[in-house]
């Protein structure tokens, strides 16, 4: 009778749990592999970096005509004249100022230009520069703003380690805030450690360690500033030869990029950096055929990879290794459609067609890409959708 009555109450628990977990409950104290998956994927799923201003953001879209979008993902030069007249018809997203700009202007006249900029701008400019140190310096190549030229990383390592790195993040910063320059494309944190390759001088020169601690550092300090830095060039240089003037194709597999290179971006992302550069090397274990500045499949690896929700920006798309096989416009339209959010664009009165061989303007560009919106080859969507990242930063900033 007793073992008939201890079996009675196993057969009702029995039953009990059986409803719960028909009923998708579960026995107070346990927590289903299935629910701690759940809970695990919202804890690491990483928040977006801008994400907070994306309402105001989204708002401030609704306001613009499809021309001004698409003029809002181009950083351009304003070295001709013609191009700053046409500030007045577009609202480009920045200026990217080089060394030209600054030569044998005093402190002033560089301040006094920077704000008329902004005080015609429709919405706030982007104003950027190149002062990497040592052989790329734009501000500190005139004495009249800088008394000496900043110093490569590698120079600046050696003199005085991370900390000396982060001293020059200050004093840069300051330098180029005081100015009204607000974003620096910088740092180099490509890791190249032979002095024969191209890209060594520009690097600093150390292992997959201590470049990440030179991009956390660098990227730390920034935060501190008015003054968004850039690591660069996405997915690693390498010992790949100067895109500048032409093709540059990466053979490398894809474990020895993955495993080395993409660490000091990982580590600079991890610290909130808000902008990457992507190169225009060929990374045949990513992408056999197209430059990766205009690869959807590196974009993609940025993105899901590397968990970056911030601005992705190509290099300059005048640059060599690009216009040996594109159009400006073609290129343009690819770098839209692999996922930039951001175009360097250096147009000047002697930049032609590859085809007509005819003068060709930012008028022209922004035409062609809108022309491509209407043929439904680029959506509308993917325009906005760069866009609205693009005034978030610029709320995150300040700007707006």
């Amino acid at each position: 009778m007793k073992k008939m009555f201890i079996l009675g109450i196993i057969l009702i628990v029995i039953v009990l749990l059986g409803k719960d977990i028909i009923l998708g409950k579960q026995p107070k104290g346990s927590i289903s592999k299935r629910n701690t998956m759940n809970e695990n994927q919202i804890q690491e799923e990483p928040t977006e970096i801008f994400e907070e201003h994306y309402k105001k953001a989204n708002r401030k879209l609704q306001t613009l005509t499809l021309e001004e979008k698409i003029a809002q993902l181009l950083i351009v030069d304003i070295s001709a004249s013609s191009n700053v007249d046409m500030l007045q018809k577009y609202s480009f997203g920045g200026y990217v100022l080089f060394k030209s700009f600054f030569e044998n202007k005093t402190e002033q006249q560089v301040k006094t230009e920077i704000a008329n900029f902004q005080k015609t701008a429709k919405i706030p400019l982007l104003i950027a520069v190149d002062e990497e140190g040592g052989s790329v310096v734009r501000v500190s190549a005139n004495p009249n703003l800088v008394k000496e030229l900043f110093l490569s990383s590698r120079e600046l390592y050696k003199k005085g380690g991370f900390e000396e790195i982060r001293q020059d993040t200050i004093r840069k910063s300051k330098v180029l805030e005081n100015l009204g320059i607000n974003l620096n494309f910088a740092p180099v944190v490509d890791i190249v450690t032979s002095p024969n390759d191209y890209m060594y001088k520009r690097a600093f020169g150390e292992g997959k360690e201590l470049t990440s601690e030179y991009a956390k550092t660098v990227i730390r300090e920034s935060k501190k500033t008015k003054v968004s830095y850039t690591l660069k060039h996405f997915p690693g240089y390498g010992e790949n030869k100067d895109t500048h003037t032409g093709n540059s194709v990466d053979t490398r597999t894809y474990e020895q990029i993955y495993e080395n290179d993409l660490e000091p971006f990982r580590a600079g992302i991890e610290e909130g950096a808000e902008v990457v550069m992507v190169s225009h090397n060929v990374v045949t274990s990513i992408d056999e055929k197209l430059p990766a500045s205009i690869s959807p499949a590196i974009h993609k690896l940025l993105r899901e990879e590397l968990n970056f929700s911030g601005i992705m920006i190509t290099d300059d798309m005048k640059m060599g290794a690009i216009k040996e096989e594109y159009s400006i416009e073609e290129a343009v339209e690819k770098a839209i459609l692999a996922g930039n959010d951001m175009m360097i664009l250096s147009i000047n009165d002697t930049t032609t067609n590859k085809e007509t061989n005819k003068p060709i303007t930012y008028q022209d560009i922004i035409e062609y890409v809108k022309s491509m919106v209407e043929k439904k080859i680029i959506k509308e969507e993917t325009i906005n959708t760069a866009v609205k990242r693009i005034l978030a930063w610029k709320h995150y900033k300040g700007l707006l």
